[in-house]
């Protein structure tokens, strides 16, 4: 099959001629036709098979015929859920739709609002934005939205994931009731089932190359790693090899991302940060130096997971197991885009033995690892078994919390009573005339007036001054006060040592609280605390 078979507006077919692809792929064959047709639809694709095209090029064929309407208000709405998809949808509309001269305008969030009102106040024809930024300028009345004539819901369980789908149901009730909807999601499995039931009308249902199905053009390979020194000498080793063109490194905060891409830079790469906390203009920025091979090794964390498309991209490496399984297959999709190959590395510690299984679970396939020479890990990780809890060693009691209960020689667990032998039992202890046991006799009370006031201590260390943090008996004082200064042994502690802050501990006078001052005991009027 060919484009020219989907009944594409002449100039779109020249702008995919001269973007370079001769033949669309399974979703954009079965999508397209249904879609022009005027049918709603709801689509499940896996990452990387050209699902932006699949929506993209029927709304610009809806594009080429005018509308009857002159107002200045998108006929086309494309909600994403993050700002790369965003710019994803933008470039791509931009790319198709240059001959039929499409007006394209994408508002998320981070970007100033005067920007935003200049190009809304504009007309245009595709507004690509994010749902809580649509929302500002819709309920503010600067979009219109009386001639929008498509509505369509990119990644949709994305948005569910991240609590948007209140204001896309929101959205959904402002906009025209006479509309077509397409709503494309990785998966169509629990609340997106419901949500699409709301909001489409008789849809087209279409699912390709489900999301747990196998990368078959990605290699995925799995490294146990010992802690971080293991874990960065291993990314060193990955990151010099000659087959590595470009690569995302992913993270699992923002902050752990940016000091990642400052030693990674130290180290000699070209490096870049992406995460939520940069602004728009400099998450563009470093998208830009991505796909213009400026920027070799890119560092985010699960914002970039879904909406980079970069031909360059060769590894993904999973610094950090990302929470969701859902997110694995988004990360790995990065790479192996457009029928190219890629290879996916992922590192584990004993400590993420139950992410992996999740993300085997999910994806229904096994993870085996794999070893580097001079780089093999010194305490192998245990796997669960399926659907176990776990390696369970001789001791532990089944079902309970992993407490280890001793057993005897036959194997058996040992009763209490022997576990309790020589602890002095009540039953087995002599007892006086009285009754009392030895062990459990009561103690004499101890008449603190008959202790010296200044000995503290007992046995070898009676009437020895008292300590304070950090000193010991055999290696002496040690200085563990932020100022410098030792704290000096103290016959009392009564004596305490003098805050820092010694204003504010000036003119005190209550010696017994320990609060040392110049006046302590004078009596002198308290001087009176400062609270600007």
């Amino acid at each position: 099959m060919s484009f020219e078979s989907l009944n594409l507006h002449p100039a779109i077919l020249r702008a995919i001629e001269e973007a370079g692809y001769t033949s669309p792929t399974p979703i954009q064959s079965q999508a397209i036709p249904e879609v022009i047709s005027g049918r709603d639809l709801l689509a499940s694709a896996q990452t990387g098979t050209g699902k932006t095209a699949a929506f993209t090029l029927p709304a610009l064929n809806l594009l080429a015929t005018p509308h009857e309407s002159r107002s200045r208000g998108p006929r086309i709405l494309v909600l994403v859920p993050t700002r790369e998809l965003a710019a994803q949808v933008n470039e791509s509309a931009r790319k198709y739709g240059k001959y039929i001269r499409a007006r394209t305008v994408s508002i998320v969030g981070g970007m100033p609002y005067p920007l935003q009102n200049k190009l809304l106040s504009q007309p245009l024809d595709i507004l690509v934005a994010t749902p809580g930024r649509f929302i500002d300028h819709l309920e503010r009345g600067r979009i219109d939205t009386s001639r929008l004539q498509m509505l369509i819901l990119d990644e949709a369980d994305r948005m569910l994931d991240m609590g948007f789908m209140p204001d896309v149901e929101r959205i959904c009730e402002a906009l025209p009731a006479e509309r077509q909807t397409l709503l494309f999601s990785a998966t169509l499995d629990g609340n997106i089932g419901r949500i699409a039931r709301d909001i489409l009308k008789d849809p087209k249902t279409i699912e390709i190359a489900q999301q747990k199905e196998k990368h078959a053009n990605i290699e995925q390979r799995l490294h146990f790693v010992d802690d971080m020194t293991h874990k960065n000498k291993l990314l060193e080793h990955l990151l010099i090899a000659p087959e590595v063109n470009q690569t995302i490194i992913f993270t699992s905060t923002k902050r752990h991302a940016d000091v990642l891409a400052e030693d990674l830079y130290a180290a000699g790469h070209k490096t870049a940060a992406l995460h939520g906390d940069m602004t728009q203009g400099a998450r563009n920025r470093t998208l830009t130096k991505l796909r213009h091979g400026d920027v070799k090794v890119l560092v985010a964390t699960d914002v970039a997971a879904r909406g980079i498309d970069v031909a360059g991209i060769s590894h993904v490496i999973n610094y950090d197991l990302p929470k969701f399984a859902e997110d694995y297959v988004h990360r790995i999709g990065r790479t192996g885009r457009a029928g190219a190959t890629g290879v996916a590395i992922s590192f584990a510690s004993n400590m993420d033995r139950h992410i992996l299984r999740k993300i085997e679970q999910f994806t229904g396939q096994r993870m085996e690892p794999a070893v580097i020479e001079g780089f093999e890990p010194k305490r192998p990780m245990k796997m669960d078994a399926p659907g176990g809890r776990g390696d369970r060693r001789d001791g532990h009691k089944p079902g309970g919390r992993g407490g280890f209960k001793p057993r005897d020689d036959r194997g058996g667990y040992k009763s209490r009573d022997s576990r309790f032998e020589g602890r002095g039992n009540r039953d087995s202890a002599p007892r006086d005339v009285n009754g009392n046991s030895a062990a459990y006799a009561p103690k004499p009370e101890f008449n603190r007036a008959e202790r010296p006031a200044g000995d503290r201590n007992r046995g070898a260390n009676a009437g020895a001054p008292n300590r304070s943090f950090g000193d010991s008996a055999a290696f002496g004082k040690k200085p563990y006060s932020r100022d410098g200064q030792r704290s000096e042994g103290r016959a009392d502690r009564g004596a305490a040592p003098a805050r820092r802050d010694s204003n504010r501990n000036e003119g005190r006078s209550n010696a017994a609280r320990g609060f040392a001052g110049a006046n302590a005991g004078s009596g002198a009027p308290r001087r009176p605390r400062n609270f600007a």
